[in-house]
């Protein structure tokens, strides 16, 4: 190994005395300037799982939903997937590495790996549009070349495009191109084969308002709308030309907030959705004519998305295996109408994508999407052979029809990670085939009203949790006194998990209404204060909008 090109550029890339980071599901993510030794040497290691897999590897510089100011990087894997644990641990021994332990530590890596060091090294770079981007990624080609790797830098990519890539290469191509316009072609191909059975009277409901949260997901919108067809009316907001990239918009702003992103103006039932600033989330919502608010999440896509695979398994007389994977945070209404009315069964993981992933590749088909709008379908190879199989050669003409469009639904499907644009080109299908509008969608189910609070604790370690973290193990009697609790209310549930990156115990409610949603949370949240080493101030009861109402009312009168 070149250690020598390695230090000389390393000496260009020093770290800031003091700065400790965590590589975690979504890879690296501080404020930008820290991060332009992270970067370096996150190219240096890419170039090291590439020669380990003899597969593309790929970098992603990107902090997703955070503020501009911040960055970060993430690592793709060979097959588009997110990075294997055991090397998200050597990237943070190396980001966090002293300058002189550099070398040391990239030799144990090789060695413990079987890095072969002549093997040839392919990288693929992406950036998203923040202003430190472009020079964070020269900072990965800096890294990558040190090691003497070959690269491709994509410049600006959405994330899902990037993992899309990364998988195209790995399989020869045979997943797709590994181009921007052959992801385009691939998926437009596939919607306009997908939307032919649309009826007509379902022409007029494919208008979409889209808020870009200022990023990524509106440059490519931009190019990618002279490949869809003209039925699908997009009108692109917040992109990019005027405002900060996720400020005050975005699909994590709508969904924390529950209300429409600032610049775009939305009038009674017309159908909206929020990228967020990657684009590997996807949120709807529309106004009704009272002018309130409706937030259609993840829970509500997963749902629509299975029930149409159910509905199309059915016909072709398949019985593959389909299952839908959660989280402890999926509201229980899409839980129970997913299991009582469709019979699909769900799967409940730990938190976080990575997990999600897993489990949905236990099965035939795996829908997987988290609340806040990430997710996507996975199909196994043998099921996708088998409908493939059936849309070419199957005699039954409504047979053949259906698994046709299933294999167009395999088409759309970016089935590497979640992403904002080809989830929104599924939903956009599939309502237009119903002939649903989003207030029909909206009304599937209920959500059970539900409350998110966080408790500051001395150490977030003092928290253990089993059953899909929705259950507390420690610290002692806090699990019944959550269970006791719960029983007061109808309809409801609650749960406690520590952070993954901070001293905060988050807490999570379900009821039959919101004021008991905010009152079992309040209470939740006051044991955990005393039972597991809060600090500060007790939790106050937050007032609800009734109250607000209430005691305005009563400033007035006196």
């Amino acid at each position: 190994m070149d250690f020598e090109a390695v230090a000389k550029y390393s000496a260009l890339h020093l770290k800031p005395a003091g700065l400790s980071l965590q590589y975690g599901t979504a890879g690296f993510r501080t404020k930008a300037g820290h991060l332009d030794h992270v970067m370096y040497r996150m190219g240096v290691l890419a170039v090291l799982r590439s020669r380990q897999t003899k597969s593309t590897i790929g970098v992603m510089v990107t902090a997703s939903h955070n503020p501009e100011e911040d960055n970060g990087v993430k690592l793709v894997d060979p097959l588009g997937e997110m990075l294997a644990s055991a090397w998200e641990e050597y990237a943070t021994c190396l980001a966090n590495a002293e300058e002189q332990e550099i070398q040391s530590i990239l030799t144990e890596i090789c060695q413990k790996e079987a890095v072969k060091l002549n093997q040839r090294a392919s990288v693929f770079i992406g950036r998203d549009t923040r202003p430190s981007s472009e020079k964070l990624s020269q900072s990965v080609i800096d890294g990558v070349s040190a090691l003497g790797g070959q690269y491709h830098d994509y410049g600006l990519i959405t994330t899902p495009q990037l993992h899309y890539m990364v998988f195209c290469q790995n399989t020869q191509e045979h997943y797709g191109k590994a181009t921007v316009e052959g992801y385009y072609q691939k998926l437009s191909k596939a919607f306009v084969e997908l939307t032919k059975q649309a009826s007509s009277s379902g022409d007029d409901q494919m208008c979409l308002k889209i808020d870009c949260a200022n990023g990524i997901g509106a440059l490519k919108l931009k190019e990618m709308e002279r490949y869809l067809p003209k039925k699908l009316l997009i009108h692109l907001y917040n992109d990019g030309t005027k405002e900060k990239l996720n400020h005050l918009c975005g699909a994590d702003f709508v969904k924390v907030h529950q209300k429409p992103p600032l610049g775009l103006e939305i009038k009674p039932n017309e159908r909206c959705c929020s990228f967020d600033g990657d684009a590997d989330r996807i949120v709807y919502y529309y106004n009704d004519t009272a002018g309130h608010f409706h937030l259609v999440d993840g829970d509500k896509i997963a749902t629509l998305i299975s029930t149409f695979i159910k509905e199309l398994l059915i016909k072709i007389g398949q019985t593959l295996k389909m299952a839908v994977v959660q989280t402890a945070y999926a509201n229980g209404s899409s839980t129970r109408y997913l299991e009582e009315t469709m019979k699909v069964p769900v799967h409940c993981t730990k938190t976080g994508v990575k997990h999600l992933h897993h489990k949905a590749q236990e099965f035939d088909i795996g829908v997987y999407f988290e609340a806040n709008g990430h997710g996507t379908v996975l199909f196994s190879k043998a099921a996708e052979e088998k409908i493939r199989h059936m849309a070419k050669e199957e005699k039954e003409n409504q047979k053949r029809d259906a698994a046709k469009m299933l294999e167009n639904t395999i088409d759309l499907i970016n089935q590497t990670v979640g992403d904002a644009i080809s989830d929104m080109l599924v939903i956009e299908a599939i309502l237009a085939l119903k002939g649903l509008t989003v207030q029909q969608w909206d009304a599937i189910y209920t959500d059970l009203p539900n409350r998110q609070l966080k408790v500051k604790v001395a150490d977030r370690r003092v928290i253990d949790t089993t059953d899909a973290e929705r259950r507390a193990v420690t610290p002692p009697g806090l699990q019944e006194k959550i269970d006791e609790l719960v029983k007061k209310y109808r309809l409801s549930r609650a749960f406690v998990r520590p952070s993954g990156t901070e001293d905060v115990v988050r807490v999570y409610s379900e009821a039959d209404t919101q004021e008991n949603a905010d009152s079992l949370a309040h209470e939740v949240s006051l044991a955990v204060y005393h039972l597991a080493g809060g600090i500060g101030e007790p939790p106050q009861p937050e007032m609800t909008k009734h109250q607000v109402s209430k005691f305005f009312k009563a400033l007035l009168i006196k």
